[in-house]
């Protein structure tokens, strides 16, 4: 890796200004999604976990911020908070079945934020950033793979609807660049978190073209 890291050293600022420009553009790769959504009156087809999982992500990782106190960091995750908020607002005005679609995976998630902050105000301090961090990777590994977990019903239906295509792609493109950045910092735990999350999302990237998004018929 090191021999990797010296060669791309030279475009380090490239890749690192690449990658925060890609993350931005995975943030509002969710408005591709409500477009969808406008355009057939319906939620039907389209999941709601990418914009409940990215306010309770962003939320989390804001706390992070304030404990590295890095600014840019604070910037990007309050515009992902702020920008899923929009987008969950859109999806609840063409829910249909807004218990199950809204309230209670906001519900679960709103207390699993609670329960991590509560964590880190009596976690010892010299180890919280350190917990803290890894507990905040699995969980964005979780959300990243998430809808991996109907890969039996995407197979058998042969329908990748449960894939939110437009927010996958981008996080493709965007954990590819972390990737490389992070190779070049030399930092393994990013490079171990950006390998993950590239292949959760090359496999929901096969299943996409494999089993294109059917049209789902808005319910009466």
């Amino acid at each position: 890796m090191e021999f990797i890291s010296g060669i791309l050293q030279p475009y380090k600022e490239i890749v690192g200004s690449a990658a925060g420009i890609v993350t931005i553009g995975q943030f509002l790769s969710g408005a591709v999604m409500c477009k969808d959504i406008y355009k057939n009156k319906s939620t039907i087809g389209t999941p709601s976990m990418p914009f409940i999982g990215g306010i309770v992500i962003g939320t989390l990782m804001l706390k992070y911020s304030l404990m590295l106190a890095d600014t840019a960091m604070l910037v990007v995750n309050f515009a992902a908070v702020f920008l899923n908020v929009l987008y969950l607002s859109f999806y609840f005005i063409y829910s249909n079945n807004k218990m199950d679609e809204i309230y209670k995976p906001l519900s679960y998630g709103v207390a699993l934020v609670g329960i991590l902050l509560t964590y880190t105000s009596w976690e010892d301090p010299t180890l919280v950033e350190y917990r803290y961090s890894i507990i905040t990777t699995v969980l964005l590994l979780l959300l990243i793979g998430s809808p991996l977990i109907e890969v039996n019903e995407i197979v058998r239906t042969k329908d990748s609807s449960s894939i939110p295509f437009p927010i996958t792609f981008m996080g493709t493109i965007c954990s590819t660049l972390w990737l490389l950045y992070a190779i070049i910092l030399l930092n393994n735990f990013m490079v171990f978190q950006n390998i993950v999350g590239l292949i959760l999302s090359a496999v929901q990237l096969v299943l996409c073209f494999k089993y294109p998004k059917k049209q789902h018929k808005k319910r009466s």
